[in-house]
């Protein structure tokens, strides 16, 4: 089977690597079709074909308006090439859509005998809407043959907020994402002999991170380190945080980030809202436990036993949570060993790919009827 694997944006290279990899191994052709990674490098494409088609003449920083600019006139001739390129495929599986409002009318064609479309939706809806995107998302998921959750929130939600068709909405968890350079740690950016609390990934406001801190504040037999590219100011943020607290405000490499995982006695997600995270899988695949908000598909996690929950937006929850945790070195070795067992089984991408090629096969069937 011919699947393309589509993400314009390079927006999840460990995602995509994981998955691309996994169906190779499970006998498909896979070419993942993407864009040059704007922060670092990237996996070596192993068992499939890497083609940057997207942005292929951006230029500015990550995140710049320059940058956003000249993606946005790339866009449309883009799109339209890969259109021609996906009869090639059986399958055109896309992990994100870069430019809704466009999208939908860019997309490849749903006629009788055409590639049938999969999207991959990783933020269920969007956080805070611009006028118009609900809309404009609600077309373009009509476009798509299955569209593939990562929980069974994420299905309640696509089916009761946008009404999509329940029989188009398919539960694939999202798989542990093992650090790709576990084999040549970097040192640790700080250096203790107390327990260390991981806050990692992208910055941004929904993530909870002032929140964190104020149940931070009596805790001093452990150490915070805050990891990871700030999406918005947090100067207020560090200077009002304890000396317990350790900053590392901007984008890690592979093996900086497999060496955080590998010294963290706890990964915290104080997340307001989410439907999963890669983070939460990253800690999964390093057998790192997880103390996560009950938000989204978060609960869902914790049923493995690899995970804890609190209620979100409760700072004395989760002080009290963080309190216990670091006190019982013997129920952290058990969610250890809960996560290392579901990274194994159902988390493993392994099951993912079966399960995903399994779609792939039915799609493929009711297009040749």
């Amino acid at each position: 089977m011919r699947v393309h694997v589509v993400d314009p944006s390079a927006y999840t290279p460990p995602y995509d690597h994981a998955l691309c990899h996994a169906l190779g191994a499970a006998g498909a052709e896979v070419t993942l079709v993407t864009s040059r990674f704007a922060y670092g490098s990237v996996p070596p494409a192993d068992g499939y074909v890497r083609r940057e088609l997207f942005y292929r003449a951006a230029v500015g920083s990550p995140g710049s308006r320059l940058r956003t600019a000249s993606k946005l006139a790339e866009h449309v001739p883009d799109m339209l090439r890969y259109r021609r390129l996906a009869r090639d495929a059986d399958v055109a599986h896309f992990q994100w859509l870069s430019v809704q409002q466009l999208d939908a009318y860019l997309l490849p064609g749903r006629h009788p005998g055409a590639v049938p479309l999969v999207l991959t939706a990783h933020d269920v809806l969007p956080r805070e809407p611009r006028p118009g995107q609900l809309a404009a998302q609600r077309r373009c998921f009509q476009r798509f043959d299955a569209i593939v959750v990562h929980s069974e929130h994420g299905r309640a939600r696509l089916e009761s907020e946008l009404g999509v068709d329940p029989a188009r909405v398919h539960v694939i968890p999202h798989g542990a994402l093992m650090p790709l350079a576990t084999g040549q740690l970097q040192p640790l950016p700080f250096q203790t002999d107390r327990p260390v609390v991981l806050f990692f990934g992208l910055l941004r406001p929904y993530k909870g991170l002032d929140l964190l801190l104020d149940a931070w504040g009596d805790i001093d037999d452990a150490e915070l380190w805050i990891v990871g590219m700030p999406r918005f100011d947090i100067s207020p943020l560090r200077r009002t945080a304890p000396p317990n607290v350790r900053f590392v405000p901007r984008f890690v490499s592979d093996a900086e980030m497999a060496a955080c995982f590998a010294r963290a006695d706890l990964v915290v997600l104080p997340y307001r809202e989410a439907d999963q995270s890669g983070v939460a899988f990253t800690a999964l695949a390093a057998g790192t436990p997880l103390l996560l908000s009950d938000v989204g598909g978060f609960p869902e996690l914790a049923a493995t036993g690899a995970a804890r929950t609190f209620p979100a937006g409760d700072a004395l929850a989760l002080r009290t949570a963080l309190q216990e945790l670091l006190s019982d070195p013997g129920a952290l070795a058990t969610m250890a060993e809960r996560a290392r067992a579901a990274a194994a089984g159902p988390y493993s991408w392994d099951a993912i790919a079966h399960r995903t090629l399994g779609l792939y096969e039915t799609l493929v069937e009711d297009t040749r009827r």
